[in-house]
């Protein structure tokens, strides 16, 4: 089954370009089956980018799914334009009597900020509020995580000592029966690009946590709760060949001290096309992650979400 998205969306024409079957608004309302309801918190400046990269993996699933975007109302988006919000996002006013299989959120570029300092962590804190009684299964990206966890536990982030991890790195799965890793190598390949850290002596505390996978270069790559409505990824297994080229061309423009990504650029030549070496990693994770975190667990009535929470 696909993704069902407003035909309008500039993703649909990308994705159905590499033959990925994407069904429109129009077609699905005659499928007699309940999809599977997902929202996508889109923090990331190029928020169209984001948007194909997450349901370029989300469609890799025998599921229909119905996706809504939503942004952050507290916040004015720089690099997307006010007609695309308009016509594809929500707001939480929106959606928040609403009820969601699976939740992503996703990361964004104010992770040197104190989380009280972003603009929109009060509406944020809401929406981590809400998201208890309205959402089965949340999966968090890079500071989304870093901002779900410091909501949920009060576990703090911290700058790395050695300066940007920024790179394609490998790491080891440790929770090697978790349903979210089955299919994975014991060794894997994602992407990561982020200032700060979560310690694995802070999450060690928490004993609904389970670490998933971790290494020596990344610290701790994805946690999940046991029950696994609450999902943790430091990474960014969603990235895009040419994405950590595109950051690091950014950030040389904006006159930064920045190295070459690690592990990335043949031969450490940023003149040179980057190799894709994590996208069976990317696809294997969101599949696990809609099938085993939402698909089976979530109630067929997600009105029963609200029940859960009393």
């Amino acid at each position: 089954m696909p993704i069902t998205l407003d035909k309008k969306l500039p993703a649909v024409d990308i994705l159905r370009a590499e033959n990925i079957f994407i069904m429109d608004d129009k077609r699905a309302i005659h499928q007699d089956i309940r999809p599977m309801e997902v929202l996508i918190l889109n923090l990331m400046p190029t928020k169209e980018a984001t948007e194909t990269q997450l349901l370029r993996h989300l469609s890799n699933t025998p599921l229909q799914l119905n996706v809504d975007f939503i942004h952050m109302k507290s916040h004015e988006s720089k690099n997307t334009k006010a007609i695309h919000l308009e016509t594809f996002y929500k707001t939480f006013d929106d959606i928040k009597e609403k009820y969601y299989d699976g939740f992503i959120i996703t990361g964004a570029p104010v992770e040197t900020l104190p989380f009280e300092e972003v603009d929109y962590w009060t509406e944020l804190s809401q929406i981590f509020q809400w998201k208890d009684s309205h959402v089965y299964s949340t999966l968090h990206l890079c500071w989304g995580a870093q901002a779900g966890l410091y909501f949920q536990y009060g576990i703090e982030k911290w700058l790395r000592k050695d300066g940007k991890l920024s790179g394609v790195f490998s790491q080891d799965v440790v929770a090697k029966t978790s349903p979210l890793m089955r299919g994975f190598d014991d060794t894997f390949l994602a992407p990561h690009s982020r200032y700060t850290e979560v310690l694995e002596e802070d999450i060690s505390q928490i004993k609904e946590l389970d670490i998933l996978s971790k290494s020596d270069s990344v610290g701790l790559s994805l946690l999940a709760s046991k029950d696994m409505r609450n999902v943790y990824s430091f990474g960014h297994l969603e990235y895009d060949r040419d994405t950590l080229a595109k950051e690091y061309n950014r950030d040389l423009l904006a006159g930064k001290d920045i190295s070459i990504p690690d592990n990335y650029f043949p031969e450490n030549n940023p003149e040179k096309a980057p190799v894709m070496r994590w996208n069976l990693a990317a696809s294997t994770f969101f599949s696990n992650w809609i099938n085993y975190a939402v698909y089976q667990e979530t109630p067929y009535r997600l009105e029963e979400l609200s029940d859960s929470v009393e």
